[in-house]
């Protein structure tokens, strides 16, 4: 190549880079100067850039400008210029009719809005971009008005439903946006999930129980009128759910099923998700409406023998029940049995009346036999066959045969190594070399299972390694500890007043010891466990007060305000304790159930 041609094409580049570097400083003082609202200068940079690119971004800057300056002739001008250059972007219409606006001229804008909706084509981009200028500026009616002439433009094949309600909920006109979004589910049943998650922002959990009204009274007039339309019966259970309100749930998928003829799947669903938020009489009322469609009926055996497992979770889980209770539920137990068999399918069942007689009814024996006939099922899953194991070790030790107990845990131990079920084992094992005062060898398990796979498992197994820890630290002496895991075997089999008693000694033997925060939590269990919640929150209040900086204070602040949100029904107390633990405590692995039920309580939309 020549040189003068390479001089000529390096002036060119040069001048490329000196306009490319001259534009992005002009960008940058023009940027400086509209964000310290110095809009004398900025508009001189901003007019400049646009008249080089006629860049969108540069362009609303510019008339911003303007506005601020309040030159409207040269707003009106520019806007005008842009309605020539671009006659099918009916957005700047709008920014001619806010030019009007702005200079106080209400008629003239009002003309430029009319005129930009009565040019609109069929054409959705050109419809979303016009709506949406007039939402930016808060003109929420033309908005709406636009997508009403989108709709008619279309004849039916896209009816802007869900750009409708999106407008008339910033307008606050809530009734109007539930119909859109209904009208949404008269097209197609198919829209269901997107109504859900449009209105899951605004409902649910009392967020609002005014537009929760609203919904609900919609919704029974759709289901009124069109009694055949099961979407919007489908709809109303969600939002039943969502706030919890079960009994309402329960009338309307009873009604649907009825309606419908079904086989009970929905109300199935229902019951486990009135199960899995201990709602626990609803979920016996939703199997028992199955059990009603007879011996025919598919779900007729599941749904019988969830009954009878939820009927055992209100006595294991809530621990308010009498002897009586007790009583009649075994003789239930035995009645499904007598029905059913012993078959693998009816293990669940079996397994938990097992436990039923073992740790509630003091019938170790009938228990311990009939978790063997489990075992030497033929056909059982050798995980299920661990699962009794297990349990068989814990009645074992229970009953104090603690080698007994030890060698069932090893057995499934050595069975399934490297399985959440093994490391289970292998914990259960650390706990009886606890028990018994093997603390170096209870310690050296424990470290090894702070990496389990299961999180879990790694955390009971972090927290008896740090009690063991902890108090060895500080003193040589390991009677008090040895006294304090005595007082915990006592609890595990259920010879709670002694397990008391026990840790009272320890207290009036060595007061102040590092036990101290140890006890009064482990008090706290025993009073939950025997229903007597008000002694358990004052333990957990001494220890809140007197031990704010040990290890347990975050358990025992989760716990009391577990015990005022389900117990003793302060709302308030709980929000405000649960709050203190996110605070106090944001490391704390109760942190992310803490927030959750913060926010619940506060009245937040809450998604499990």
């Amino acid at each position: 190549m020549k040189p003068y041609r390479i001089c000529i094409l390096f002036f060119f580049l040069l001048l490329s880079c000196s306009s490319v570097f001259s534009q992005d400083t002009d960008e940058q003082l023009a940027n400086q100067y509209y964000q310290n609202k110095e809009f004398d200068k900025a508009v001189v940079y901003y007019e400049k850039l646009f008249g080089q690119s006629e860049n969108p971004i540069y362009y609303d800057f510019y008339l911003n400008c303007l506005f601020e300056l309040k030159d409207f002739k040269k707003a009106e001008k520019v806007a005008k210029k842009q309605i020539k250059q671009n006659p099918n972007d009916l957005q700047y219409a709008v920014d001619l009719g806010v030019v009007y606006q702005k200079s106080d001229q209400p008629e003239k804008a009002k003309k430029e809005f009319e005129k930009a909706i009565k040019q609109l084509q069929p054409d959705q981009d050109q419809i979303l971009k016009l709506a949406d200028a007039f939402v930016k500026i808060k003109e929420y009616d033309y908005a709406i008005e636009t997508y009403k002439k989108g709709r008619k433009l279309f004849q039916g094949i896209y009816p802007f439903n869900f750009e409708l309600a999106e407008v008339y909920y910033q307008k606050g006109d809530v009734t109007s946006m539930i119909n859109e979004y209904l009208d949404a589910l008269e097209i197609s049943d198919s829209y269901i999930q997107s109504v859900q998650n449009a209105l899951q922002t605004s409902f649910g959990n009392d967020a609002d129980n005014k537009k929760n009204e609203i919904l609900k009274t919609e919704l029974l007039k759709r289901i009124q009128n069109d009694p055949d339309k099961s979407i919007f019966s489908e709809l109303l259970i969600w939002m039943q759910i969502q706030q919890r309100d079960y009994e309402g749930a329960f009338i309307q998928i009873r009604a649907l099923d009825k309606r419908n003829k079904e086989d009970g799947t929905r109300m199935m669903s229902f019951a486990q998700a009135c199960v899995e938020n201990e709602s626990y009489d609803l979920a016996e009322k939703a199997y028992q409406y199955v059990i009603t469609k007879g011996n025919n009926n598919y779900y007729y055996q599941f749904a019988k023998m969830d009954l009878i497992n939820v009927s055992y979770k209100k006595i294991t889980v809530q621990n308010n029940y009498t002897q009586n209770d007790l009583v009649e539920l075994e003789k239930n137990f035995k009645t499904l049995i007598d029905e059913f068999g012993k078959t693998t399918n009816t293990i669940p069942v079996l397994k938990n009346m097992a436990h039923l007689q073992a740790f509630y009814m003091n019938k170790t024996g009938d228990a311990m036999n009939l978790l063997e006939e489990i075992i030497d099922m033929p056909a059982i899953q050798p995980l299920t066959k661990a699962e009794c194991k297990l349990e068989l070790g814990d009645i074992l030790l229970m009953k104090g045969d603690v080698w007994e107990a030890s060698l069932k845990y090893s057995q499934v131990e050595k069975a399934f190594k490297y399985d959440p079920i093994g490391q289970e084992a292998k914990f259960r094992n650390a706990k009886i070399s606890y028990y018994t005062g093997d603390f170096k060898w209870a310690q050296a398990q424990l470290d090894v299972l702070k990496g389990a796979t299961s999180k879990l498992i790694s955390n009971d197994a972090m927290a008896l390694s740090l009690v063991i820890s902890d108090n060895l630290a500080v003193d040589t002496n390991t009677t008090p500890l040895l006294m304090f895991a005595r007082a915990e075997l006592l609890s595990f089999q259920n010879k709670d007043d002694e397990a008391v008693t026990e840790l009272d000694s320890i207290s009036r033997i060595y007061p102040n010891h590092a036990l101290a925060d140890d006890i009064l939590y482990k008090k706290s269990e025993i009073m939950i466990k025997h229903g007597k919640y008000e002694d358990a929150g004052k333990y957990l209040e001494e220890l809140i007060a007197k031990y704010s900086n040990d290890i347990l204070a975050d358990d025992a602040l989760f716990k009391l305000a577990e015990l005022n949100e389900t117990k003793f029904h302060n709302t308030d107390k709980a929000k405000e304790l649960y709050e203190k633990l996110l605070t106090d405590f944001p490391g704390s692995l109760y942190t992310v159930e803490a927030r959750k039920r913060f926010r619940r309580l506060r009245g937040d939309v809450v998604v499990n």
